[in-house]
């Protein structure tokens, strides 16, 4: 983004005034009037300039376009574009957005109910466009550059001091209101800390439930044993393949009962939620895996709230937002870190942030320090091509939060952190998809940065079960039996890196005798009903298939010639290794064999799904940032998907709720060293 000045800007609005060109980064089109007729309210001849002006602002997962047509008195005509928005909500409410901007004359419309950022994203845009037809000089909206496909960086913003308008002194800056931010502001609120929250978005972010804890209050109330701690840290430090420190880890070891002693404070004795404990057999896989020396996957100790009663569809982090507010605090919403500040010692001082709603600077100064909470960058294609291009070029589906796209990231190294040179994103083997689409982004007009992945459905969880899974040869390739990602980094080595899953009628006898942990554990806990819903609902989107014979389900998924001939001997040798309990091909545990002879059968085509990216920000085991020497850098703290020094490779995703607790256990570790509470 290039520096605007004071003066520049009042050279430019002179010169708009004059002209009757506008200016800015949302340019006016300057063509001849619509031929439609007006009917939005009439303002006197001369308001505007006439013409076909454009603007645009961030919905909720996409680029939000609004074209408006202007006579001298009126609009003439709307084009509101929210395709890239989600289908059901924001991308279905641009015909009655259109209507409304048509009919008040202005950008202050009442939006459309359950599309709220969508609509607040069309408005913005609007209200530049009504700027640009009356000649005003509008400053463009300075956001983290992009990057672009050969420097995911980009470069800092350079902010001319003239442009911030706000100032604002704190003691401590949280930067992200999602599971970290929530969870550390809800801390310093009940240590009543002065403390501001500041958030991208108009709402709260997701929650992600699950987190695990060790030894914990609800561990010791439902009888489990305590927990071998360094047996855990070797096995995380191992799955990590020594990548971590396991000093960081400790942290959240040691640390991560007292974190849910304070969530359990406010959702238990205020709120009134009731903890799901998990653990033991529950949450292990079966012994059997020993037999097969697969059992390297250390159980967590696992914990879920559920609202009560009376809050029923209440978020945890939306349970945390009422709490502080009961307490005198607020979030800052609508509110865009825009760079990091710090003085001449090097320490952070604070943030500049930019209000998305009429793009003035603000100067965040914080007296103890900055903790960012800010996410990975699932969403931003430039990183992940260029920061895990296996990651990507597995991945066929999504079910990560759009908002995700590693600005936090990119503003710490801008000044000068030191990120993880390791990939570890978080990879579901759910990515279900049509025949003949393969893996990695295809090019979408509407997506940020013109790339998506392919996928149409987040997730389709029963493709976590162990069924025989096979290539588009018609081959197996590797023992089903594994964590989430095992299987789709195999596929890595497969023709469009895709593979297909086959079972039958016997499926849900199958997937109990499987016993899944984790989240995959939702197809079995679930039922018939829940796994014929997934069914259907992939069926619709055609990338779900159901057919009397096996030779009629190898047509459908798109096997043809020796492709068909291979796949067919494969499902013979798969029920002779049924037969024989014994897998001598890939080592297959017994008791996850299937035979695949009963009609009807099922099949489908699977890659990744990406949740998120645990590549991040290294830390200390205090949380605080570290430079590229690896030395903490004072005043600067982070926590969640954009922290690093924990994960490596991949995410151990059967270790169920790791990511979270950490995140949590961080959180609440970076406010008590601000505010000098240990």
């Amino acid at each position: 983004m290039n520096k605007i000045s004071r003066k520049g800007f009042l050279k430019i609005a002179a010169a708009a005034a004059m002209s009757g060109v506008t200016a800015g980064a949302l340019a006016a089109c300057n063509s001849a009037s619509s031929s439609t007729a007006a009917s939005s309210a009439a303002a006197p001849a001369g308001t505007y300039i006439p013409g076909t002006y454009e603007g645009t602002a961030e919905g909720i997962s996409s680029t939000v376009k609004v074209t408006m047509t202007f006579s001298d008195s009126a609009v003439t005509n709307v084009v509101v574009d929210t395709s890239g928005e989600t289908a059901s909500y924001g991308a279905a409410a641009a015909d009655q957005l259109k209507e409304q901007l048509l009919a008040a004359g202005s950008a202050e419309i009442d939006g459309v109910s359950g599309s709220t950022v969508t609509s607040e994203a069309v408005m913005k845009a609007a209200k530049s466009c009504f700027a640009q037809a009356k000649g005003e000089a509008t400053v463009s909206s300075v956001q983290l550059p992009t990057g672009d496909e050969t420097d995911w960086l980009g470069k800092e913003p350079d902010i001319d001091e003239a442009a911030i308008t706000e100032t604002v002194d704190t003691d401590i800056l949280i930067v992200g209101a999602g599971n970290g931010g929530m969870f550390a502001a809800a801390y310093a609120a009940a240590n009543g800390l002065n403390f501001r929250i500041i958030e991208q978005n108009a709402v709260v972010q997701d929650t992600r439930h699950w987190y695990g804890a060790i030894d914990s209050a609800a561990a010791k109330a439902a009888g489990a044993p305590a927990t071998d701690k360094a047996k855990l840290l070797s096995e995380i430090s191992r799955y990590a393949s020594g990548k971590c420190d396991q000093r960081v880890v400790k942290t959240w070891i040691n640390e991560s009962a007292a974190m849910h002693d304070f969530m359990r404070s406010i959702l238990e004795d205020k709120f009134g939620w009731e903890c799901e404990f998990t653990s033991g057999a529950e949450a292990a896989w079966p012994a059997e895996n020993a037999e097969h020396n697969t059992d390297y996957l250390y159980p967590v100790q696992e914990h879920n709230y559920r609202a009560s009663e009376s809050a029923a569809g209440l978020q945890r982090n939306e349970a945390l937002q009422q709490y502080i507010e009961e307490l005198g605090y607020g979030i800052d919403f609508k509110t865009s870190l825009a760079k990091l500040e710090k003085d001449s010692s090097g320490r952070i001082t604070g943030v500049i942030a930019q209000s998305t709603e009429d793009d003035h600077f603000i100067r965040y100064n914080a007296n103890q320090g900055v903790l960012l909470a800010c996410g990975g960058f699932p969403g931003n294609p430039y990183m992940m091509e260029q920061l895990d291009p296996l990651g990507t070029s597995v991945t066929t589906a999504c079910s990560y939060s759009p908002a995700d796209k590693g600005y936090g990231i990119r503003a710490a190294v801008w000044a000068g952190a030191n990120l993880d040179k390791e990939a570890a994103p978080m990879l579901f083997d759910r990515g279900i998809v049509a025949p003949g689409v393969d893996a990695g982004y295809v090019d979408s007009e509407n997506a940020f940065g013109g790339k998506a992945f392919p996928g149409k459905i987040r997730q389709y969880n029963p493709g976590t079960q162990p069924f025989l899974k096979v290539n588009r040869d018609g081959e197996r390739f590797a023992n089903e039996s594994c964590p989430y990602n095992d299987i789709v980094y195999a596929a890595a080595h497969q023709p469009g890196h895709v593979y297909a899953q086959i079972c039958d009628a016997n499926i849900l006898e199958d997937v109990k005798r499987f016993h899944t942990i984790g989240c995959s554990a939702q197809t079995r806990n679930a039922g018939e009903d829940y796994i014929k819903s997934q069914m259907e609902n992939a069926e619709k989107e055609g990338c779900f298939f159901k057919a009397d014979t096996i030779e009629e389900l190898a047509d459908k998924l798109g096997f043809t010639g020796e492709a068909k001939e291979t796949f067919l001997a494969t499902v013979d040798r798969y029920n002779e290794l049924y037969d024989q309990q014994n897998d001598e091909d890939f080592g297959k545990p017994a008791y996850r064999l299937s035979a695949i002879r009963t009609a009807p059968f099922y099949g489908c085509w699977l890659g990744a799904s990406l949740l998120t990216t645990e590549q991040g920000i290294a830390i200390n085991e205090k949380g605080q940032a570290l430079d590229s020497d690896n030395k903490p850098m004072p005043g600067l703290y982070v926590t969640g998907d954009m922290s690093g020094s924990f994960f490596a490779n991949n995410y151990p995703c059967l270790m169920a709720g790791v990511a979270m607790g950490r995140t949590l256990t961080f959180a609440m570790k970076a406010v008590k060293q601000m505010a000098g509470l240990e």
